[in-house]
Parts: C-alpha cells; sequence; structure tokens
C-alpha cells in the first residue's frame, strides 16, 4: 500500500471512529467501542484483525514478551483503542512501542472515554 492509500485507510478509520463515538458517546468500557469499530470497518468491507497477539522479541531473536494490539486493519494500521478522560503520554508511548514491535509504521490512538471523540496518528 502507498502512503496516500494508507492515508485514506486512516482518514476511513478516523471517520468510523467518529460515527462510533457520536452513536455511543462517552461511559463505555473500552470493548464496546473496539467490537463496535471492528464491526463497522468490516461492514464498509476492510479487514479487521481483533485483539492480534504480537511477540516483542529482544536483539537477539528471542522472545522477551507479548502484548495485544486491539485492531489491525488491512495489516497496515495498528489501533489502540482507550476509554479514559483523556490520552496520557504513557498511552502515546504504549502505540509507539507497539509500532516498534509490530515493524509497522502506521498507527492511530484513539480515546472514545472524553466528551469528545480524541485520535492521534503516529507514523515511525
Amino acid at each position: 500500500m502507498n502512503e496516500s492509500e494508507i492515508n485514506k485507510l486512516a482518514d476511513m478509520v478516523r471517520e468510523t471512529a467518529f460515527l462510533t463515538h457520536s452513536y455511543f458517546k462517552n461511559g463505555f468500557l473500552e470493548k464496546v467501542y473496539e467490537n463496535s469499530l471492528r464491526n463497522r470497518l468490516r461492514k464498509l468491507g476492510f479487514k479487521v484483525d481483533q485483539q492480534v497477539s504480537v511477540p516483542v522479541v529482544d536483539e537477539d531473536g528471542s522472545t522477551v514478551g507479548d502484548y495485544v494490539a486491539d485492531l489491525v486493519v488491512e495489516d497496515t494500521i495498528l489501533v489502540e483503542l482507550k476509554a479514559v478522560q483523556t490520552i496520557k503520554n504513557e498511552h502515546i508511548a504504549q502505540v509507539l512501542a507497539y509500532l516498534r514491535a509490530t515493524e509497522m509504521c502506521h498507527g492511530l490512538l484513539i480515546n472514545f472515554g472524553s466528551q469528545k471523540l480524541q485520535i492521534r496518528k503516529f507514523i515511525q
């Protein structure tokens, strides 16, 4: 996928997240927003993997841990969801670490927990 296609895909994820937030507002658990966003993106025809296990490897190649990505869209964009009052630095650090672990370049951090939807895009 080229940069233009990735940007269009990211825009679609953001737009779908906005529609999800408009419908549910804030106040639900993260899983509700995760399931809804997954369903809505799949209905639009996108490949969406949910709760993707990703190993974290040391420089010698040995696995030293793992984490679970909330969503991966079209094997291209990692989506980390939150349902908190506001995005904090540790949430940003988490997304950046996940991008390094997956060797993916594009990530979205989406917070459904505030009255106004918060979205941050990261390119690594």
